[in-house]
């Protein structure tokens, strides 16, 4: 099979992906108001997932700190909310902007260096930004940026205390953010990112602007983590320190290696079993729930991801 045989293969719509998409939507209605909260969380953090993975499964990137761009895009679009205007697609926006220019500014450190360098840059910078929100009086500090009222959506929706309005924009967000990646990954471009993940040095060989490439995939990931900080701060009303801590990037490492790194899909999964083994595990053992995650990873890496959830690896073909 020709490359470009594969490429229009891989670009073809498959039946369960589609069921996946159509699946997002309807979510909606079963959520309904008991777990509407809980699924707007998922719908985020399924985004936030989805953006790591394009710089660590696609292209090998290994971060840290990626929390610096979800705090700064909450941070962002609530600022923006609190003191200049409450239209939550223009605050969005907003947040998305403010951290491209800071994915764009901090690709630069990670586009040379070892792995290990990459992992030190990455934390370094979201522990410096963590630290300027912790002393700046405008971010509140240590104790939030708080009384954020967010305006209705499209001027008709206004978000309820039940977390509906907040679900239905975050789901939507969460399929053009899936459907942006898909483009993504399953362009030349996609798959010049995973020659260089495979090996750097040939890619480099055989012509590809290795920097330039790492360059512009950093950029879209900030973008992307950058729109998942600013609906949580947008749907919650708040925008705090914990955004921009270590255990936020741990978390969402973490969905990614559920899920399967360097499968478009597996942060959406990610997402939803994490969330759903939180929710599960601290609502059982409320003190002991992080010993029954942790047991769980270990399994899932002794045993393997592909005999432990040999069921449905289906959906990878």
């Amino acid at each position: 099979m020709s490359a470009a045989q594969s490429l229009a293969q891989g670009r073809r719509w498959k039946a369960w992906e589609i069921a996946i998409l159509v699946a997002l939507p309807l979510s909606w209605f079963a959520a309904g108001e008991q777990h509407s909260l809980l699924a707007n969380e998922i719908a985020i953090f399924a985004l936030f997932a989805v953006s790591l993975d394009l710089i660590l499964g696609y292209a090998g990137i290994v971060s840290l700190g990626h929390a610096a761009f979800f705090g700064t895009g909450a941070y962002a679009a609530a600022l923006f909310a609190k003191h200049v205007n409450p239209d939550p697609l223009v605050g969005l926006a907003v947040g998305i902007g403010v951290t491209t220019l800071l994915g764009a500014a901090s690709s630069i450190l990670v586009m040379r260096g070892s792995d290990l360098a990459r992992l030190m840059i990455t934390l370094g910078v979201a522990a410096l930004l963590y630290e300027l929100a912790n002393k700046l009086d405008f971010t509140g500090g240590a104790d939030g940026l708080q009384g954020v009222v967010m305006g209705s959506l499209l001027g008709r929706f206004e978000f309820d205390l039940y977390g509906r309005v907040a679900l239905a924009y975050s789901l939507i967000v969460l399929v053009i953010g899936l459907l942006i990646a898909r483009g993504i990954v399953q362009s030349p471009f996609g798959w010049s990112l995973q020659a260089i993940r495979d090996n750097r040095l040939r890619a480099s060989a055989i012509g590809l602007n290795v920097d330039a490439r790492l360059g512009v995939i950093y950029t879209i990931s900030a973008a992307m983590a950058g729109a998942a900080g600013a609906l949580m701060a947008q749907t919650t009303g708040f925008a705090s320190l914990d955004g921009l801590d270590f255990h936020r990037s741990a978390d969402t490492m973490l969905m990614v290696v559920i899920g399967g790194a360097g499968w478009l899909w597996g942060g959406l999964f990610g997402a939803i079993a994490f969330k759903l083994l939180h929710d599960v595990l601290s609502a059982w053992t409320p003190q002991y729930w992080t010993f029954w995650l942790g047991l769980f990873l270990v399994i899932l890496v002794m045993v393997g991801r592909d005999r432990f959830f040999k069921p449905w690896l289906w959906f990878k073909k």
